[in-house]
């Protein structure tokens, strides 16, 4: 029996799509503007103009059209392919950047990681988004090593939150801005770590 698609997931065009696009905006509008907590069915059917018993049919609870949200918002980001690693990581590092710069996509973040500190359903959530994404990327490390780049023994989900890492310390805990310096630094450490072997594996 073929697996049931993921909640909110369907075929392109049609008004499946155009639901699906109107809730996930209309919920993107919402965190921007309020706290995780007060996003409900209701709000999202009003702002919307999906039926609420649409929305629960489809996605069955709020959290569930928040990780169909972040797993939209996270595609927004480019996953390099150059053929150097080091260009790689320093692209990978600036369209980070380049996502937070807009108000409403740290608003996301900063109101997800808040919620997920309020309990452990909203906790899977953030973990399951940021582990899906991070294992994406790995992509970058993993090409790097079967280009001879990077000896097989790197682990590649550690490098890339090496160089994620400080631009969630920036903005989490020291509530700073993101700037040219960060993203050059980002960059360097998780290329400069990798190939000195800091984050080799030896059991690997």
């Amino acid at each position: 029996m073929a697996e049931r698609p993921p909640h909110g997931s369907a075929r392109p065009g049609g008004r499946t799509a155009r639901t699906r696009a109107a809730v996930l905006a209309a919920a993107l509008e919402e965190l921007g503007t309020h706290e995780f907590g007060a996003l409900t069915m209701d709000r999202l059917a009003q702002r919307s103009g999906v039926h609420a018993s649409t929305i629960r049919r489809r996605w069955r609870t709020v959290e569930g059209v928040v990780i169909d949200l972040l797993s939209q918002q996270g595609g927004t980001i480019p996953t390099p392919d150059t053929g150097d690693l080091r260009q790689d990581l320093h692209q990978l590092a600036r369209a980070i950047a380049d996502f937070h710069a807009t108000l409403r996509n740290r608003n996301l973040i900063e109101h997800i990681v808040a919620g997920a500190a309020q309990g452990p359903r909203i906790a899977d959530i953030v973990r399951d988004a940021f582990t899906a994404r991070t294992e994406h990327v790995t992509q970058i490390v993993t090409h790097a090593i079967a280009r001879g780049e990077l000896p097989p023994e790197v682990d590649a989900k550690e490098v890339i939150a090496a160089l994620g890492a400080p631009f969630y310390y920036r903005l989490l805990i020291l509530r700073g801005t993101i700037d040219d310096r960060l993203v050059h630094v980002s960059a360097e450490a998780a290329y400069l770590a990798a190939r000195t072997g800091v984050f080799s594996s030896p059991s690997r």
